[in-house]
């Protein structure tokens, strides 16, 4: 099926004239090249959720297939929170990887990776500072407030593939955002929120990304992969409290980053515990709320 414009489906192509559909041509001819990562790279006007689709069609993809919507109708976040945003508002993407010879026990930095990824693309392209949540989202500030402008969720498919979904709140207008908590890179301040070329700078970031911590058989310390997400990660060095499964919580200074991608916490009985899942929440003083 040949995508149509995104915005046919809208009103007309400009319908806002602050949020131009994505060229998928011009996005193809950047990316999918000779020698490069990306082999396929479709956009949709609309679809529920991009990762649900490349998982559908993830036995008949070539690893590098990526998937753009202009819009979603059921994103979801981790713990299957609903993402929402309005049309060509965002970023709203999936890529396929299928790291074959990369050990299974060390593929749970692949979304780290793609944080430390889309964080360096969109500090180059945007000129937004950012920063990483653990374990995947996307900080910006927005008058001094700390806010969530994106998120990464990672999913198995099949034997040998892993379908990472990435969705980054570019234009949303304060009136727009589902959550007070919420920020967008326009909000940031960022220089550019042409999407076009924010969307080349972060998979070509994640294409040299994936490609070192390939290169390095999945090695966070050799790839230098922990290094660059402990110095990006706004998470270390506060304290914070870790919502675990099972009702449980945990409170304690988040102190490093492990070699499994565990967020380790040194809790106020001098122990050190990482935790491997869970919400984790950036306490603040008292009255200064959480993120």
């Amino acid at each position: 099926m040949t995508p149509k414009d995104a915005s046919d489906a809208h009103g007309g192509r400009w319908s806002d004239l602050d949020r131009p559909p994505l060229n998928a041509a011009s996005l193809r001819r950047a990316l999918v090249r000779e020698g490069s990562l990306w082999s396929s790279l479709d956009v949709v006007p609309v679809t529920g959720s991009t990762n649900t689709d490349l998982a559908a069609r993830a036995g008949t993809l070539d690893e590098g297939a990526v998937l753009v919507a202009e819009e979603q109708t059921a994103g979801r976040g981790r713990l299957d929170r609903q993402w929402t945003a309005p049309a060509r508002s965002g970023l709203f993407f999936s890529v396929l990887l299928k790291p074959s010879e990369v050990p299974v026990h060390r593929w749970g930095w692949i979304p780290l990776l793609t944080g430390v990824a889309v964080a360096t693309g969109l500090s180059r392209a945007a000129g937004a500072d950012t920063a990483l949540k653990w374990p995947n989202d996307l900080l910006v500030s927005v008058g001094g407030a700390e806010r969530k402008a994106g998120g990464i969720l990672a999913e198995r498919t099949g034997e040998d593939g892993i379908v990472v979904g990435v969705g980054i709140n570019v234009t949303l207008h304060e009136h727009e955002l589902p959550v007070p908590t919420a920020g967008s890179l326009a909000l940031a301040g960022a220089v550019s929120t042409d999407r076009d070329p924010l969307l080349r700078a972060v998979l070509r970031s994640l294409e040299r990304w994936y490609g070192t911590w390939r290169e390095a058989d999945g090695d966070p310390a050799v790839s230098g992969l922990q290094a660059a997400y402990a110095a990006g990660c706004a998470t270390l060095g506060r304290t914070v409290r870790a919502e675990l499964p099972g009702g449980r919580s945990l409170t304690g200074e988040a102190v490093a980053v492990d070699g499994d991608g565990r967020l380790v916490l040194a809790t106020a009985e001098g122990v050190q515990q990482p935790v491997g899942a869970g919400d984790i929440v950036h306490l603040r003083p008292a009255g200064a709320g959480e993120t």
